[in-house]
């Protein structure tokens, strides 16, 4: 294997270094914070601390949502989520139901 003389392309990358993006609220209220990890292509990287008693508010999804849970308890659809756990939700269905139970970490992508 031969070794590299110039450095991989970032031509289309959006690299963000968590430690130096900024907090911005997110939701309603203020008992939930996000940064942007990444962007491409109109869809978001996100990176969302809550505490307990978050709501999400009703929305639908005019593009599709992907979700992991870094840390914490949630309730999604009716559903728990406990850390490790994740959802992918399809464009056009509703999210009418969404509770921290517990403060927790998430990631989520989406497209504005």
């Amino acid at each position: 294997m031969t070794a590299k003389t110039t450095p991989p392309s970032l031509e289309g990358w959006d690299i963000t270094h968590a430690d130096q993006a900024d907090w911005a609220p997110w939701g309603e209220g203020d008992n939930a914070r996000a940064k942007v990890l990444g962007s491409a292509d109109g869809y978001l990287v996100m990176l969302v601390e809550v505490q307990a008693g978050y709501e999400g508010s009703p929305h639908r999804h005019e593009h599709a949502e992907f979700f992991y849970l870094v840390r914490g308890r949630l309730r999604n659809q009716g559903e728990e989520l406990m850390t490790g756990d994740g959802y992918a939700a399809a464009a056009g269905s509703v999210h009418d139901d969404f509770v921290a139970l517990e403060p927790s970490t998430y990631v989520v992508t989406f497209r504005l």
